[in-house]
């Protein structure tokens, strides 16, 4: 792979992008239809259109195989996909693709494609992730493994039934990979992609489905030791979420648009920092958000025993300050399913008195203000970079806090590029 690291200099010559390619449809259908222009008013739309044209396939082939197959695994693979969330991943892939000049109609296909790939991962993840935490719901209905036990729980014995909804759940999630490393194989075995941008991208779906799996294994683990210090929490944030969740499709955008090692570098920079600012406030929502927004119950990593940088950090300044009280309330609370809402209640005026909710907030504006500095080192497309901005600030909780550039970088910004939409 190419070396990524950034120099951090501001260039004048826009990024160079790759040749256009023939895409594996016709660029006349829907999807990519109307172009980069199309596709910027509504990327989550975008992608799910490119993720129900896939899906059809894979699901017609499903039902040849055998129908109860199909129903039980591959349909509800295929519905947990389609029913998404954000589509958080494939809108950082497709704005940072746009603020480094790409916008070619054969690229919009290959990069819908690429973000499709994304979405289905997450599947896989989020499937896996449930089953591991043995959470009832996601996305605001019934996690998978226990929709598939619910369905069987009258035909079969009670420890029958989860059993079969744990298997299935495994089985969906390595569909789920099975199918996205089917999409990242038909795009690098086009011939009419650019072999340097073909061997940056295979190199970028390596590492990231290494790290995601790395992020997870840290997860797990420290819940099954009931114990974490904040750096470790900090270490398993940045692979399971500052990486695979921010960085990564940063740098896959990057590298579809064809963007220099300097340019990738930077948008890495500021993926991390971004990344690890969503996972923090991941991490306080769970304790402090409305359920009916986060879309799963309150205080899950509470119950699951999960030592996540809040807590992990209320524990230490507990510990420092001699807080028995605390501590006693953080010892009882840890790893209990049967967690009551008082109980968790206790636990979220512990992590405030001790004053780890204000170190996290803090942590999280500064991890935003270093974000916004990468971003400003790299010579991006203004309209395109403004978008990233704001998408950035979203998923970090910081909308409404994010300055524009200063106008000396504006101006040299402005005069290094044209508008995205262009």
């Amino acid at each position: 792979m190419r070396s990524t690291q950034a120099i951090g200099r501001l260039t004048a010559d826009p990024p160079r992008r790759p040749p256009a390619v023939a895409g594996p449809h016709d660029p006349a259908e829907p999807a990519a239809s109307g172009g980069a222009r199309a596709v910027d008013e509504d990327v989550p739309g975008a992608v799910g259109r490119e993720l129900r044209e896939l899906l059809d396939d894979r699901l017609a082939g499903c039902h040849g195989l055998d129908p109860v197959f199909a129903r039980d695994v591959a349909e509800r693979t295929a519905r947990f996909t389609r029913r998404g969330g954000r589509r958080i991943r494939p809108r950082l892939l497709w704005w940072s693709l746009r603020a480094c000049g790409g916008g070619d109609p054969a690229l919009v296909r290959v990069a819908l494609r690429t973000a499709a790939a994304l979405e289905l991962l997450q599947t896989c993840a989020l499937v896996h992730d449930d089953l591991m935490d043995q959470a009832a719901t996601r996305r605001g209905g019934p996690a998978l493994h226990a929709d598939v036990t619910e369905q069987y729980a009258g035909t079969a014995p009670g420890p029958a039934a989860q059993r079969l909804g744990a298997s299935t759940a495994v089985l969906a999630g390595d569909l789920a990979l099975a199918w996205a490393d089917d999409v990242l194989a038909g795009l690098l075995l086009d011939p009419g992609l650019p072999r340097d941008t073909v061997h940056r991208l295979h190199e970028v779906w390596r590492v990231l489905r290494t790290e995601m799996v790395a992020g997870q294994y840290l997860d797990v683990r420290g819940q099954a030791l009931s114990s974490g210090t904040p750096a470790r929490s900090i270490r398993a944030a940045c692979l399971k979420s500052a990486l695979y969740t921010v960085e990564r499709p940063l740098q896959l955008g990057a590298v579809l648009a064809g963007a220099d090692d300097a340019t990738t570098g930077t948008l890495r920079r500021a993926g991390r920092c971004a990344g690890l600012a969503f996972q923090l406030r991941d991490d306080l929502d769970d304790l402090f958000a409305d359920p009916r927004a986060t879309g799963k119950p309150s205080g899950g990593d509470v119950r699951e025993g999960t030592p996540t940088y809040p807590l992990a950090v209320a524990r230490a300044l507990a510990t420092a300050a001699g807080d028995r009280h605390a501590l006693g309330v953080l010892d009882h609370a840890m790893g209990r399913a049967g967690l009551t809402d008082g109980e968790l209640a206790g636990v979220r005026e512990t992590v405030v008195r001790t004053g780890a909710r204000d170190h996290v907030e803090a942590r999280i504006a500064r991890l935003n203000r270093r974000c916004l500095r990468h971003l400003g080192e790299a010579a991006l497309e203004p309209g395109a970079a403004g978008r990233l901005r704001g998408l950035l600030a979203e998923i970090t909780g910081t909308a409404g806090q994010v300055p524009e550039p200063a106008a000396p970088r504006a101006a040299a910004l402005a005069a290094a590029g044209t508008e995205a939409g262009r």
